[in-house]
């Protein structure tokens, strides 16, 4: 009882919580806490089938499918107010109502037998005894609900489903249009160069240079020029030379660098 009265408070909280947020994101972590929640319950009331189900399959599988689907596509707020089909808010509420109306008159004419308690629920094993139960005495509603899973799965196919609006592009296409790129504005048919290699510099910010020594700013990404953080090519000659002197190495234009210790003289 104290675990009850402890987590259905939350339960009840985050439940509310998913109908007034505004982010999809944020619902699916509340949803998630509800789940949560529950396989909780479940293990306090000796049920460990239910408890392991609803942490490794609707937690951990489902709801966890679904939070990463919305972190990587991504869910505008605006989206929620488009009608993909014409109507569908005002069917919804229809269907809802008359659910609702359903399972008010359906739970008003339940009669509970007598309680037998956990002990001979489960004599022979928890897995057993839901599975008597669940494919006797339930087997129709497990099969009803199989089969509104099924319509739920393909409704969510039908809702995000998108028409293409323009026709996809073929490898054929796409090397047509890099030519015609290449004829109207000059832009390289080939990928773009690759990044300057100064010494122990090889990274993305290293712009490479051109026969006369300037920076191709081809060969970096525009978002680092927009940033400011494109290496010039004084730095890089400062880190060489320091690498230079580091190794020994002469500088362009210079001697062999002498020895500074006896072991190092001939």
């Amino acid at each position: 009882m104290t675990a009850f009265w402890i987590l259905a408070p939350v339960m009840v909280v985050a439940a509310t919580g998913i109908l007034f947020v505004r982010k999809a994101v944020h619902a699916a972590l509340l949803l998630a806490v509800v789940m949560i929640s529950l396989a909780v319950l479940y293990a306090v009331l000796e049920a460990p089938f239910l408890f392991a189900v609803q942490i490794i399959v609707y937690t951990g599988a489902i709801m966890m499918l679904f939070l990463f689907v919305l972190m990587l596509v991504g869910v505008d707020a605006s989206d929620s107010v488009v009608e993909t089909i014409p109507g569908q808010r005002v069917t919804a509420g229809v269907f809802g109502v008359l659910l609702g109306a359903l399972l008010l008159v359906g739970i008003a004419q339940i009669s509970l037998g007598t309680v037998v308690g956990l002990e001979a629920a489960n004599s022979g094993g928890n897995i057993q005894g839901i599975a008597n139960v669940l494919f006797s005495h339930y087997i129709f509603a497990f099969e009803v609900t199989s089969a509104l899973l099924i319509t739920a799965a393909m409704g969510a196919m039908v809702l995000a489903h998108r028409e293409r609006l323009t026709p996809k592009q073929t490898q054929a296409d796409r090397a047509a249009q890099r030519l015609r790129e290449y004829a109207e504005s000059g832009a390289p048919l080939g990928p773009l160069p690759a990044p300057g290699v100064y010494a122990r510099h090889n990274a993305v910010d290293t712009p490479a240079l051109l026969p006369d020594g300037s920076p191709l700013p081809s060969s970096v990404s525009r978002v680092l020029i927009a940033r400011g953080t494109v290496r010039s090519a004084p730095d890089l000659a400062d880190d060489i030379e320091e690498v230079q002197r580091s190794l020994g190495v002469p500088a362009a234009g210079q001697g062999p660098v002498p020895a500074t210790t006896e072991e190092e003289q001939p």
